[in-house]
């Protein structure tokens, strides 16, 4: 019996194993980690690849689109230096937000993604770029090109998301600040520096 190429003996992990995508930068992978119905904050565990509990939301708010990274990406100093103000990467796989017309609940799996823009997240000194993108099969969202087809309230219902996720009422440490959202041209070079940022940290792995 033959296997199909490529065959995984093992689970894959997902930011170092898996392909950015079919056509990066326009058309990338995303895994996965969050949806939409996920009262509970999940990230990729860096060691083993596996989703951790990283915290329950401290609020109620829930996250607008599915929520994940694109493999094989890295926030490092090239990612930086297109943000100003940014003293380095956060040292993570490049976030990316991705919308779809069906609901998907679950999480940990891989879609492929046409990216159409990105919000500047600058994190207590750190590019934290989230890429926005729509699922690429999408029978609704498909067409769309550019951030600047979408309704403003979904840019501003992710704006709002991940400005406040992290405060609760009466903090008064204001540790994250979003800039105006960028095009799918800007978003296609933050996603083409990342994958640089991780060429420079990990090589070709």
């Amino acid at each position: 019996m033959s296997f199909p190429q490529p065959f995984y003996r093992w689970r894959p992990h997902p930011w170092h194993g898996l392909d950015v995508g079919p056509e990066p930068p326009g058309l990338v992978h995303a895994f996965i980690e969050i949806t939409p119905f996920d009262l509970v904050k999940y990230e990729v565990d860096k060691v083993t690849g596996y989703l951790r509990v990283d915290r329950p939301q401290r609020t109620s708010s829930q996250p607008p689109t599915l929520y994940g990274f694109i493999p094989r990406t890295y926030c490092g100093k090239q990612v930086a230096a297109m943000m100003p103000k940014a003293k380095r990467g956060d040292g993570d796989p490049l976030d990316i937000c991705v919308l779809s017309e069906r609901p998907i609940t679950k999480s940990e799996v891989i879609i492929n993604v046409r990216v159409i823009g990105g919000l500047p997240m600058l994190d207590n000194g750190e590019a934290d770029d989230k890429i926005i993108g729509v699922l690429a099969a999408d029978n609704i969202w498909s067409h769309v090109e550019d951030i600047s087809e979408l309704p403003q309230a979904l840019v501003q219902r992710m704006r709002h998301y991940f400005t406040t996720y992290k405060v609760m009422p009466g903090d008064a440490s204001e540790t994250v600040s979003i800039g105006g959202s960028y095009d799918r041209s800007h978003a296609e070079k933050v996603i083409q520096a990342a994958m640089a940022d991780y060429e420079d940290e990990f090589g070709d792995v």
